[in-house]
């Protein structure tokens, strides 16, 4: 049987807007329906802020 791949998500920043990272996302049932929501650095508002999954 052929493993699935994890997806590939792009992080948004919520501030700016920008898109400033990519990550895979795993297929636990946890995270079924949930978006990912990570606290990362923003070169555009250059500070730490919520980064939010983004649609495709």
């Amino acid at each position: 049987m052929a493993k699935k791949k994890k997806p590939i998500i792009r992080l948004r920043c919520d501030v700016c807007k920008e898109i400033n990272y990519y990550t895979r996302k795993s297929h636990d049932a946890t995270t079924e329906g949930k978006k990912l929501e990570l606290k990362k650095f923003c070169t555009n508002c250059r500070k730490h802020t919520l980064h939010k999954e983004a649609k495709k």
